[in-house]
């Protein structure tokens, strides 16, 4: 997956529309170039649409009392968090897009309609659940139409396949919803070069709209409009339960293809809180969750390619890799063939006791400068105690200078729910220091990531009275003990 990500990012065709436009130009400007980068796309046409709509967007987004209500209680709950500013393009693809005039052109800020699916949006937001066709996750009516189904082509040369995607670097980072046939384009312009975005465009090609517009986000998160930037209420629709069903795949915070908890605000409060607070610098993932692997494995069909009885047995949720039915793809936090192993490579394994222990951790290149790199570093720890036991987890000490939503650039990942195939808890502001957490069980995963300049943290672990459920158990040859 990754390196064909950083394949895609070098794939820039030569003939592509570099443009020497700078921040502030006209959006009419932009506009032009992006006709002529789009075919013609009626970019004007279909926002007009939702500006039709915009009090019927109103009337269906704001907040009942009950649930502003719920709202507040919630908000006394989340830490209010300095946001640092990294780059000057911006540190998320709505900023970056924002800040390059072409956000409020796009669908949900980096998506371009095409007018029939603009036309079934619309359809979404005038028509009551009941007299809409029922269809599959982010499946439109010409599903399977949609689906790559051999593969998904980038190229060089303009003869390469019929069916294709073009990445090119344009104003901002945008795309297309699943295949179109022909040559479709893909956006990666100035800001937009990190691996995490290139995902992300990626999965709006391959069929995914956002996380926040599933029909069921409003069990997860609270969308509140009074925070939201004017002319923005419409990039905040959702699909309905007649038009999305997500294959009974729950919603995962930690999802790359969701936005940040301040995307698109007014006033520097969240427009998204999680209903878990604690999962509000998680939104705005610049991490392929697990969830996403198997919604786009199952999507596509993937996993028929592997016989039940005849496959890996996999541990912690993971699911057999539809290439290799041996071996697993495995939740964060887990490797191995079979998902009961530490993942290879940089960390350890912990041993906690009764008394509180302290590990410190340091990842990133301290001659990075305010350059990040492409793609992240991962280290990964493993806290274990006897089974029936469970663990304490407190944050002791983190880095200053990178905290962004989503944690864009570093960060804390802790894994201390039941469910393991879920995104654990990020954390990347030192406002969060003294933050303690409880597993459910007697194995926590802690997984540490960077793309920028080298940041630290320090984590301290016991065991605390009984009750978690048992785990698999790390090869021991891998243990350490903190000093």
């Amino acid at each position: 997956m990754r390196v064909l990500l950083l394949v895609l990012l070098l794939a820039l065709c030569a003939n592509a529309g570099f443009f020497d436009s700078k921040i502030g130009q006209k959006i009419k400007e932009t506009l032009s170039k992006m006709k002529a980068a789009l075919n013609g796309t009626a970019l004007l046409k279909i926002r007009e649409k939702f500006n039709n709509l915009k009090e019927k967007i109103k009337a269906k987004l704001t907040l009942s009392p009950a649930r502003k209500a719920i709202l507040d209680e919630i908000l006394k709950h989340i830490k209010f968090i300095k946001r640092d500013k990294v780059q000057e393009k911006g540190d998320s693809i709505e900023e970056i897009n924002e800040n390059s005039n072409i956000g409020e052109l796009l669908y949900q800020g980096d998506i371009v309609l095409t007018d029939k699916q603009a036309e079934e949006i619309v359809q979404d937001i005038e028509s009551s659940d009941s007299d809409r066709e029922k269809r599959q996750a982010f499946r439109d009516r010409t599903y399977p139409k949609t689906l790559w189904s051999k593969g998904v082509y980038y190229y060089f040369h303009y003869n390469a396949t019929p069916d294709r995607i073009r990445v090119f670097k344009e104003e901002g980072c945008w795309s297309y919803v699943g295949r179109l046939g022909g040559q479709q384009d893909l956006s990666l312009g100035d800001g937009c070069e990190s691996v995490g975005t290139a995902a992300h465009e990626i999965g709006h090609a391959i069929g995914f709209f956002h996380t926040q517009s599933r029909h069921d986000r409003d069990n997860f998160i609270t969308f509140n409009a009074h925070n939201v930037k004017r002319d923005w209420l419409d990039q905040f629709t959702k699909q309905t339960p007649a038009t999305n069903e997500n294959y009974g795949i729950t919603y995962d915070y930690g999802s790359i293809m969701h936005y940040g908890a301040n995307s698109a605000t007014g006033n520097g409060r969240p427009t998204m809180v999680p209903h878990d607070p604690k999962y509000v610098e998680t939104l705005g993932s610049p991490i392929i969750s697990f969830y996403e692997l198997l919604m786009l494995n199952t999507h596509y069909g993937c996993t028929k390619n592997c016989n039940p009885a005849t496959s890996a047995q996999c541990k912690m949720g993971g699911f057999p890799h539809p290439r290799d039915c041996s071996r697993c793809i495995c939740p964060s936090g887990y490797g191995g063939r079979l998902c009961d192993q530490k993942p290879a490579g940089c960390g350890a394994v912990y041993q906690a006791s009764t008394q509180y222990q302290t590990f410190h951790d340091e990842v990133g290149n301290k001659a990075a400068g305010q350059r990040p790199r492409e793609d992240m570093d991962f280290c990964y720890y493993w806290i274990t105690a006897p089974q029936g036991s469970r663990i304490e987890i407190k944050i002791a000490g983190l880095s200053r200078g990178a905290s962004v939503d989503g944690c864009q650039y570093w960060g804390v990942e802790i894994k201390t729910h039941a469910d393991q195939r879920l995104t654990g808890y990020r954390f990347c502001a030192p406002e969060d220091v003294g933050t303690t957490l409880v597993s459910t069980s007697n194995i926590v995963p802690i997984i540490t990531y960077n793309r920028f300049f080298a940041t630290a943290v320090d984590i301290q672990y016991r065991i605390v009275s009984g009750g978690g459920n048992p785990m698999p158990q790390p090869q021991p040859n891998c243990v350490d003990n903190a000093q």
